[in-house]
């Protein structure tokens, strides 16, 4: 089959509720459907998330749809995801739409004044997909039986009405009452959005399965509709996940410190990353979380301190909310205490802007507070203006202590600018990077000038940067943890860990996984398909 205008075929993913998998399941079905030959692009009209992604062309987009784009092989564009809602605070977010910040809307406003508009966006975004790939994999939001919400709904079952698409339901077993929560979805929706339900997946099971067959018997004689698949819960997966709330209710095996403050094992670097309330690209330390001498944890108050080797502050959707929480927490005065005494701490976009003397807002654009006093590490302020900069960049390291100059790659997305009393000496501005889309074939600059960024220290202790990625450049990674082993009196370790290779790996095993315990034959029916794809 060939796509032509509009001929593109549709399945969506919908859940009994949120946080059941649907983003990874995606991503699944879109590496499946992309290994059995078919030009395959994933979608979600509206994502609300402080995750997000930085396509070829500068835009912003929710993190998992850059995923599914990644398991796709294709590049992502903001067509995938058209909407982006950022939360700012309690009852607000930024909207983002293609890309680019349109405004902040409380939740009220944005239901009533935008979203009847919303619908043109996202439809017209989903036919150009259609348009390009002969296959494209929806992903809805929350539940579809929210009743209060679906008079504006633009993201579940009107979305699958518009691209008629046949719906899976998915539900997580792990949370308990797998049957109620399918039953009491189908129950809360019209007959045309039950009728649309092709199927339903049951995620995240453990144990034997042929102990669950009575319910799975029961649950199709109930409903009329098939069981697609039981999918076993698949540990130690390597692929981000979509959100902050993942941090809280994934299993922490970490070494948490001792008496003495130590996690225990004196050749592993014990590494704190402060969780902010408001943290957002958490996924920059991902690639941390498989080094083999690292123990990673998250900081949320003093009490989980300890003694650790480096600390991180990572980005934040509100820099001088968490700013103030950090110093209400007492935390502020632990990283100051932690740095005096010789450790090691980096900051990453918002945690690298926390490093400066001052934060000013006067626009408001990210926090309610006008200004706040930095850390006050380097003599830099920050201000915080309305265009928000987001660009894949390239680059190289310029000598940092013992690193030797090497390649770099990653993404800016933030609102803050840097303003130096004057300009910092060469020697303590640790990369050079310029826009990556100026390298693309057929998009010419390419003479485009590396520019310095971020900030170290004299010792090369302490470093800031606006670079989201920075720890995914496996050399670039390596050579700092070094660093701190040798602070330690460690011996070096190689290189080994090929963190994006490793990520390709993942999709497969995803792919592969899913493949096992799903009846695929019955999707490719619903997708009227050829049951065994173009392979």
């Amino acid at each position: 089959m060939s796509a032509g205008q509009g001929a593109g075929r549709t399945i969506m993913l919908q859940g009994t509720a949120s946080d059941v998998g649907k983003s990874l399941l995606t991503a699944a079905l879109c590496r499946i459907f992309t290994q059995d030959g078919y030009a395959t692009a994933p979608f979600k009209s509206q994502n609300m998330s402080l995750n997000s992604y930085v396509t070829w062309d500068g835009k912003e987009i929710g993190r998992a749809q850059g995923m599914q784009a990644d398991a796709c092989g294709i590049l992502a564009t903001t067509d995938m995801n058209p909407i982006l809602l950022k939360p700012s605070g309690e009852m607000s977010s930024q909207v983002v739409v293609h890309g680019k910040p349109l405004r902040e809307y409380d939740a009220r406003e944005y239901r009533e004044s935008y979203l009847p508009v919303a619908g043109g966006i996202v439809r017209d975004a989903l036919n150009r997909l259609r348009t390009a790939y002969e296959i494209v994999v929806l992903e809805g939001a929350g539940s579809p039986a929210e009743i209060n919400l679906k008079d504006r709904d633009i993201v579940n079952m009107r979305m699958a009405a518009w691209a008629d698409a046949p719906v899976i339901l998915v539900a997580d077993i792990d949370r308990g009452g797998v049957f109620a929560s399918i039953v009491g979805t189908l129950e809360l929706l019209e007959q045309e959005e039950r009728d649309r339900i092709c199927g339903f997946v049951i995620n995240k099971f453990r144990g034997d399965v042929s102990l669950l067959q009575p319910g799975l018997d029961w649950l199709e004689t109930r409903t009329g509709k098939p069981v697609l698949g039981v999918i076993p819960f698949l540990p130690n997966l390597e692929l981000e996940d979509e959100d902050s709330l993942s941090l809280a209710k994934e299993p922490n095996t970490a070494r948490l410190p001792d008496a003495t403050g130590r996690s225990g094992e004196e050749d592993v670097l014990d590494i704190a990353v402060i969780r902010l309330p408001r943290i957002s690209n958490f996924t920059d330390i991902d690639p941390l979380r498989f080094e083999p001498d690292v123990n990673l944890r998250y900081v949320e108050h003093v009490g989980q301190w300890g003694c650790p080797d480096a600390v991180i502050l990572p980005g934040s959707k509100n820099t001088i909310g968490d700013l103030l929480w950090l110093k209400d927490t007492g935390l502020a005065d632990l990283v100051r205490k932690h740095a005096a005494g010789g450790g090691w701490t980096t900051g990453i976009c918002g945690g690298y802007e926390m490093l400066g003397a001052r934060l000013m807002d006067p626009l408001h654009i990210e926090s309610a507070a006008e200004e706040a006093e930095g850390l006050g590490f380097f003599p830099f302020e920050v201000k915080f203006s309305e265009v928000k900069k987001t660009v894949r960049i390239e680059g190289l390291t310029r000598k940092m202590n013992q690193r030797g100059a090497m390649p770099v790659t990653g993404y800016e997305i933030h609102m803050g600018e840097i303003v130096w009393p004057e300009e910092p000496d060469s020697a303590s501005r640790p990369f050079e990077i310029r826009e990556q889309r100026a390298l693309l074939p057929g998009l010419g600059h390419d003479a485009e000038p590396y520019e310095a960024e971020g900030i170290c220290s004299a010792d090369g202790r302490m470093w800031g940067t606006f670079i989201h990625g920075i720890l995914h450049n496996d050399d670039f990674r390596r050579s700092w943890l070094n660093e701190l082993r040798a602070s330690k009196g460690l011996k070096p370790l190689p290189a080994e860990l090929r963190f994006q290779e490793n990520r390709e790996r993942a999709f497969d095993r995803l792919a592969d996984h899913v493949r096992g315990h799903l009846k695929l034959p019955l999707i490719y029916e619903q997708l009227r398909m050829p049951k065994e794809g173009k392979r």
